[in-house]
């Protein structure tokens, strides 16, 4: 069905990432208004709506779709909470775009699968807003092209300048090489076979029980090996970047040559130091390309499909982690929905 009015959405989660796609839906994206939010802590429910014209708060996620004028949801709650809401807007046969996790384990991530194919077609777009960076973009079009040849390797690196407390080993690979799962799998077209983590001497800077950093690598159906550095405690700043040999050159992203400039005997930049600062544009053009695409009637973008293969992955790899040994990767057949 195409949506001639604003598409009306409900947002289920008031956290940092909620608020950011309140603001952004409210002030920075044509054809869309908030019509709901929804959280679990009333007050910030109503802190985050009551600004918005037309928005209501609620703490119940169903009582937030069910709102009048809402059209689809887009869900930014804990990841553990995914699931309840996702199966609760398919229900209601409302187009989602779902913040990553899908689930936070393959079993779930089936069972929203099997719901979603129910309805006959596509709901759900998972948030990896990665596939949105120009720069990822850019690098996804070179190596589709062929001019470099064949993908042999990908190198990747992901460091946060800290994480919170309650970060564990596990964290490492869920909340943050969960994106480079998808985007290797975006970038080169394979699917991940198997995953091995390694694990230097942890740093000075690391919380007491983190081994921080470690080396998560992996193989693809396609005769890759993709590396990836996670250090969720550099200290200096946020950078995510990538490298790709292939057979007749390589590539690489994620330098941020900005402004650079040269005084009192050095020469330097700045370096992001959140997630949302680096990817801000991102997150505008995935919101942006979402709402477009649920206007038309239609689902972009990574699907559910693609948010189940990395919730197998990071079962592989947290698996690896546990036991230091190399673990496959387990998945079902592709459904024929996810492969048109």
């Amino acid at each position: 069905m195409t949506h001639t009015a604003p598409l009306g959405v409900a947002v289920i989660g008031a956290g940092t990432m909620g608020a950011d796609h309140v603001r952004r839906l409210d002030r920075a994206v044509a054809g869309a208004r908030v019509a709901a939010v929804a959280d679990l802590d009333a007050d910030r429910a109503r802190a985050l709506a009551d600004p918005v014209e037309g928005c209501a708060a609620h703490t119940d996620p169903e009582a937030a779709m069910a709102a009048p004028g809402v059209d689809a949801v887009l869900i930014a709650s804990p990841g553990p909470a995914h699931e309840a809401a996702l199966l609760a807007a398919l229900d209601r046969g409302l187009p989602v775009l779902c913040e990553k996790p899908l689930t936070p384990d393959p079993e779930g991530a089936l069972r929203v699968l099997a719901a979603e194919r129910k309805l006959g077609g596509r709901r759900i777009q998972v948030g990896f807003m990665r596939r949105y960076d120009s720069e990822y973009a850019q690098l996804a079009a070179l190596l589709a092209s062929g001019e470099l040849g064949r993908p042999l390797l990908l190198h990747c690196r992901h460091r946060n300048v800290s994480v919170h407390p309650y970060f564990t080993d596990a964290s490492l690979i869920n909340d943050s090489v969960a994106h480079e799962f998808d985007a290797a799998r975006w970038l080169l077209g394979h699917e991940i076979t198997a995953v091995q983590v390694f694990r230097p001497t942890p740093s000075a800077q690391a919380p007491e029980g983190l081994s921080d950093p470690q080396l998560v690598v992996f193989e693809t159906d396609g005769g890759a090996l993709v590396d990836v550095e996670i250090f969720a405690n550099s200290g200096f700043g946020y950078q995510v970047q990538a490298e790709a040999v292939c057979e007749r050159g390589t590539a690489r992203i994620g330098d941020a040559h900005g402004l650079l400039v040269n005084a009192a005997g050095r020469w330097g930049g700045p370096v992001d130091q959140h997630y949302l600062t680096r990817f801000a544009d991102a997150y505008d053009r995935e919101v942006r390309a979402w709402v477009d695409a649920t206007r038309r009637g239609e689902v972009t973008g990574a699907d559910a499909w693609d948010g189940y293969a990395v919730a197998a992955a990071c079962a592989a790899g947290t698996e690896a982690q546990r036991t230091g040994r190399r673990v496959a990767v387990d998945m079902v057949e592709k459904p024929r929905l996810y492969r048109d």
